[in-house]
């Protein structure tokens, strides 16, 4: 899917890009990368793919579906050496096709160059123009590539002169890793939009997406990569590269509220009890007289405790989720087109019959998702219900890498108010946590991160078609 197709997410949810890890120095290394996006797994379930080297031979194997799919024994046990990197993804740009799946692997003279990456290039089709008008031709429709391409004609100069020259041309959000057949590399972009972690394990050196991978294959977490550093792992340890000057970072705040695993580590905080903090700021901003505190599992639930906890109102888990319900089902006939919503979330009526209560979730993008999970409450019997936001309204579409609508579907542009945004999903009261608020959440200035998607304010011009689209809302 490019970034202007229909969006396929018909769960109304927001959904992430991509996961990426690598490992330098184990005899297993295949086996820790599996292990390591098997933890990422959250980031993208479209693909999965790992590239491996053993100093001279570079085997790579990719596939549809989630990495438990993908990758079986039989397979892991060919992808042999002591180097290797991994890939999750959820297409932003570029179809979801087997084509499309990373790592990407090219031959260049006599190197082997294996690129994933985790954001989306803003840039990406002006350099895919300029570059196939000199002759390169494209594998793929992944953003991606553009990389490889801008590398191609500087590698005569050295890896890093050639990734530095590349990376200089590219606009927007990045955190990659690549391997050679000696070497594993991970860059973030200057302005730091996703998170990339540095971890040793075992003498050896890892790096991934989220620390919660760390977590999985036991290494330990050494630091964040910068924005804008490059490093370069092999034989001799790391080495780091700044190559780009400094600019303003621009971390996705949104990796905080919903993307990030809660047991990760990023941009220097805790995502579990950064959540929580969202719900106290919530409980301040707005707490009416209501009997019990709720989430939406699993979304909602670390903002919830928050909420509760501020609140003194009492924490219940009012709707139990289904965990056995994969991404596909046999799907229900039109007199059970509810089904969709009863098969993953149940509520447990006598709690709840006769209360007031309080959901606590953390994002309304398009208002589908939760109007279908209200409407599954209202007859069960419920006195009132009440809805709190642990983010702002979702106004503005993402061009770097998230899943927002770009075609005027969300809830928050469509609707002129927090009553008629209420009305609509069936509510008696709704509140979106304040920006003020979100950022104070945080612990963090509010000048280091992105809140492009709440405010209109890019950081750097989104591609002429959302740009217009902004225009138009405003």
């Amino acid at each position: 899917m490019t970034l202007f197709e229909e969006s396929s997410n018909e769960s109304g949810r927001p959904r992430e890009e991509c996961g990426v890890f690598g490992i330098y120095g184990h005899e297993e290394a295949a086996r820790v990368a599996f292990f390591g996006l098997f933890a990422l797994q959250h980031r993208g379930q479209e693909s999965a793919g790992i590239v491996t080297s053993d100093g001279c031979q570079v085997m790579e194997h990719k596939g549809m579906g989630l990495a438990s799919t993908v990758f079986k024994e039989s397979i892991l046990q060919k992808l042999v050496g002591s180097l290797a990197i991994g890939h999750v993804r959820y297409s932003t740009t570029g179809s979801s096709t087997i084509s499309n799946a990373q790592p990407f692997l090219v031959h260049v003279g006599e190197e082997y160059y294996a690129l994933g990456h985790n954001g989306n290039i803003v840039n990406a089709q002006q350099l895919r123009t300029e570059l196939e008008s000199s002759g390169s031709i494209f594998q793929s429709t992944m953003d991606s590539e553009v990389i490889i391409h801008l590398m191609a004609p500087h590698l005569k100069k050295g890896l890093e002169e050639a990734l530095s020259i590349a990376l200089a041309r590219v606009e927007g959000a990045y955190s990659l890793v690549m391997l050679t057949r000696d070497k594993i590399i991970a860059a973030r972009d200057p302005r730091g939009f996703r998170p990339l972690a540095l971890g040793k394990l075992n003498g050896g050196w890892v790096v991934a997406s989220e620390t919660c991978a760390f977590d999985l294959v036991g290494a330990e977490y050494i630091r964040d990569i910068e924005p804008g550093e490059i490093i370069i792992i092999d034989a001799h340890g790391y080495k780091s590269l700044k190559p780009f000057a400094p600019m303003k970072h621009c971390h996705c705040i949104f990796e905080l509220i919903y993307f990030a695993r809660p047991d990760s580590q990023i941009f220097g905080q805790n995502v579990y009890l950064c959540r929580k903090r969202l719900g106290h700021e919530l409980a301040r901003e707005y707490c009416p007289d209501v009997d019990l505190v709720m989430p939406f599992p699993d979304s909602g639930n670390y903002a919830a405790l928050g909420y509760a906890e501020e609140s003194g109102i009492p924490f219940e888990m009012g709707m139990i989720r289904n965990h056995y319900v994969g991404r596909t089902f046999i799907q229900p006939t039109q007199p059970m087109r509810d089904f969709a919503v009863r098969v993953k979330l149940n509520p447990v009526k006598p709690l709840l019959k006769g209360k007031k209560v309080m959901i606590v979730e953390d994002s309304i993008i398009r208002g589908t998702t939760s109007r279908n999970r209200v409407k599954h409450l209202q007859g069960i019997g419920i006195k009132e219900l009440h809805m709190v936001i642990s983010c702002p309204p979702t106004l503005f579409p993402c061009p770097y890498g998230i899943d927002f609508s770009s075609k005027g579907e969300l809830i928050a542009t469509k609707k002129e108010n927090e009553k008629a945004i209420a009305e609509f999903i069936g509510l008696d009261s709704l509140h979106y946590l304040t920006v003020d608020g979100m950022v104070k959440a945080t612990g963090m200035p509010k000048e280091c991160f992105c809140l492009a998607c709440y405010t209109g304010d890019y950081p750097i011009d989104p591609p002429e078609k959302i740009d217009k689209f902004c225009m138009e809302l405003k």
